[in-house]
């Protein structure tokens, strides 16, 4: 049995996968449960959000180990994470190689691979810094702008995604501390398990030469979606799906 284990990034929740475990299963044909899939939530975001998140990526990996404990569902697992989320994958394997078997990074980037203005575009700077004190709709808007190169077409999520928000907010100095954690991770050394990396040519928010950086850096395949934007699953999860899989059966 194959159990995936899916890590959002920055502020985000598990709800924020949207229909795309569903499309995940669906490109499997059959080969996946519905509780082979697991979400669980970064400490402070989504059912986790009376927490204070962590200073730190570690902690935030060892979270999301003890959720899956309570569940009682044991490694190994499959990682597949995007952004923040691809950090707390790494963490895990480098700490825990015999409990990963392998890893899917989208829009993913370290240090010391690429620089801090590859990290973090520069054109997303301005928005982050509205993002600290908006709240509601307005918030939700900014998001979808900066992570989604299909905004305008995508704007019927965000009385969903406005809902997530007000049933567990993430506070603010949550989301400052997840940026900070996210900024002073460092991986030099090469985690021990296959991987793959997956990232957007419409990425305004990290740039896409990161995750080739990454790929090169540790010898490992990376594809880029045309035209998607940070938020691969949001834009075009089909496709996510059969990278996934083309990439496990090769």
């Amino acid at each position: 049995m194959t159990t995936w284990v899916f890590l959002r990034g920055l502020t985000r929740e598990a709800r924020h996968w949207g229909d795309f475990p569903v499309r995940f299963r669906a490109a499997f044909e059959g080969e996946l449960a519905a509780t082979d899939i697991l979400t669980p939530d970064l400490p402070g975001n989504g059912r986790l959000h009376g927490m204070r998140s962590p200073l730190s990526v570690n902690a935030m990996m060892e979270s999301c180990r003890q959720q899956l404990r309570a569940q009682g569902k044991a490694p190994p697992y499959h990682l597949l994470a995007l952004s923040l989320g691809g950090m707390v994958a790494v963490a895990w394997a480098l700490r825990y190689p015999e409990e990963c078997r392998a890893m899917v990074l989208m829009s993913t980037s370290l240090r010391p691979y690429s620089p801090f203005f590859q990290r973090l575009r520069p054109r997303g700077w301005p928005t982050l810094i509205k993002l600290i004190p908006a709240q509601g709709l307005q918030r939700e808007q900014a998001i979808l702008q900066l992570t989604s190169a299909r905004a305008a077409e995508l704007q019927s999520v965000l009385p969903t995604w406005a809902a997530y928000a007000r049933e567990y907010p993430v506070s603010r100095i949550s989301a400052l501390r997840q940026l900070f954690a996210a900024a002073r991770f460092t991986a030099r050394e090469k985690p021990r398990v296959p991987m793959l990396f997956l990232a957007g040519n419409g990425d305004r928010m990290v740039h896409p030469e990161c995750s080739r950086r990454l790929a090169r850096a540790w010898q490992a395949d990376c594809f880029l979606h045309p035209s998607a934007g940070h938020d691969l699953t949001l834009d075009d999860g089909d496709w996510v799906a059969h990278q996934v899989k083309a990439w496990m059966q090769a």
